[in-house]
């Protein structure tokens, strides 16, 4: 078998035979009349008009031998067969080439090359609708073959290195883009629908708020400071807007979390955050309810999925599971009065591992370890106030708070606060969120005293509600990177 290079190089020879008969193998225009798809979709009147077509596309296939030639090519929007005869006269478009064009292609055009040609709509004998080819010419000479599309890219690491050619090969793997472009689509229109209006925050900040992650730093030249990339939509800045008197805001965009990698868990991703005035929990989880079955009947055309080794429906009434009572039918610890030194215990025998060995990292740890367990769809309630610092104290348990998480498949799929507008509280719950950050556990959230000054001044009772791409993964049933255009990839040694 050939190696790439030698390949390379056979068509380096057909580049440079096409050169030297005055033809520009990269030209700029293109002369296209149709879209494939257009073509198709009108074949029947192309075809008893007799009209000339011009189509552009990726040379995908090449078949037959001597007199006749069958290609397939593709632009985008479809595909089409196209059939070079030698007893149909055809020309090189926009170049004065004296030899027979139809030996010229045979001679040079590989798969992989961007072709434009041009003819008319037929149907061949077999009943195939195609095009039959009176001039062509080179758009794009590609040097290097693409691999084919059953031997070829198996490996992960060189199929998202080289996704072009992943997705060129797979009209799955397209059309899961296209879902998730869908899904994106539906939550915009659902949030307008329901009055929201789509806001846009800073990604960089002097503190990040909104959520407990490691942030990635950076430096801001001009302004000579330290600078973090954003870890929630916006949290902090939006609720700003409540308090500026906007009655609801939303937005979708990128976060960056410095973590670990796994099948949920990326660095760069995205997420879509809503906050409403004078809405409470029990109306928020109305619309979290009606905004999951949208997203899953508008893009998947059903609501329940299987998935990660659970099955749920999200048409089925969401039961509620309280956190606390949750922790201790499983582990057997009151999260509320047991000691460090007891969770710890509790932890090694269980066999899980965390990071930091403060009181917040060992709660969200034994929660974690019970969630596993759920297949929901559920709203997991009265969080300990240790792991919400953002939402508001529960009224009948100072120890919990008023906030839910959705609970998908054993993982948690979306979160929402009453969200705490009192300044003092807010400002002792940062206090303890920087003592937790200066004793070494970088996920803490960082204290952020402006905001506080906002809430001096007064916001309104908000409801609010963030939610991410890993939503979008476990009704496709993929890992995190596999619904990622470009995930990030270590350099190549």
């Amino acid at each position: 078998m050939a190696s790439q290079e030698e390949l390379k190089a056979v068509r380096l020879q057909k580049r440079k035979l096409l050169e030297s008969k005055g033809i520009n193998t990269y030209p700029s225009n293109s002369n296209r009349t149709h879209d494939i798809l257009e073509a198709v979709s009108h074949f029947d009147e192309l075809n008893v008009a007799q009209s000339v077509v011009i189509l552009n596309g990726r040379i995908m296939s090449k078949r037959g031998q001597g007199a006749i030639s069958f290609v397939d090519i593709f632009d985008g929007t479809g595909k089409v067969q196209v059939v070079f005869k030698s007893d149909t006269e055809v020309s090189y478009i926009g170049h004065d080439v004296a030899e027979d064009c139809f030996a010229l292609f045979k001679d040079t055009a590989d798969i992989g090359d961007f072709v434009e040609v041009s003819g008319n709509m037929f149907v061949t004998q077999s009943g195939q609708q195609s095009l039959e080819v009176r001039g062509w010419r080179m758009l794009a000479k590609s040097l290097l073959p693409v691999p084919d599309g059953w031997y070829g890219l198996k490996d992960d690491d060189e199929r998202f290195r080289k996704r072009y050619l992943d997705l060129l090969q797979s009209d799955e793997l397209q059309d899961l883009f296209r879902k998730r472009a869908q899904f994106w689509k539906v939550a915009r229109n659902f949030f307008e629908h329901k009055g929201f209006l789509e806001v846009e925050t800073p990604t960089l900040e002097i503190t990040t708020g909104g959520a407990e992650a490691r942030p990635f730093g950076t430096h801001h030249n001009d302004f000579d400071i330290d600078v973090f990339m954003r870890i929630s939509v916006g949290e902090l800045w939006q609720k700003r807007l409540m308090a500026a008197g906007f009655a609801k805001t939303f937005e979708i965009g990128r976060v960056y979390r410095n973590e670990g990698s796994s099948t949920e868990h990326v660095q760069e991703f995205t997420n879509a955050e809503c906050y409403a005035a004078y809405m409470n929990l029990d109306e928020g989880k109305v619309l979290v309810q009606d905004l999951y079955r949208a997203l899953a009947q508008d893009v998947f055309g059903k609501t329940e999925f299987t998935t990660r080794g659970h099955t749920f429906d999200l048409a089925a009434e969401w039961a509620e599971i309280d956190y606390v009572d949750e922790v201790k039918k499983h582990t057997g610890i009151d999260v509320l009065e047991a000691s460090e030194a007891e969770m710890e215990e509790t932890l090694k025998k269980l066999g899980v591992k965390y990071d930091g060995k403060n009181k917040e990292r060992m709660t969200d740890s034994l929660w974690k370890y019970c969630r596993k367990k759920i297949s929901g769809p559920a709203f997991l309630i009265n969080h300990p106030k240790l792991v919400a610092p953002l939402s508001k104290e529960h009224p009948e348990d100072p120890r919990k708070t008023e906030m839910f998480q959705v609970i998908i498949a054993g993982s948690e799929i979306g979160r929402a606060h009453a969200e705490l507008n009192d300044p003092i509280e807010q400002a002792a719950r940062f206090d303890a969120q920087n003592k937790i950050l200066s004793e070494g556990d970088d996920e803490a959230m960082m204290p952020d005293h402006e905001y506080v000054e906002m809430l001096e001044y007064g916001m309104p009772p908000t409801f609010g509600f963030g939610f991410g791409e890993r939503l979008f993964t476990f009704f496709a049933d993929k890992p995190i990177r596999e619904v990622q255009l470009f995930p990030l990839m270590r350099p190549r040694e």
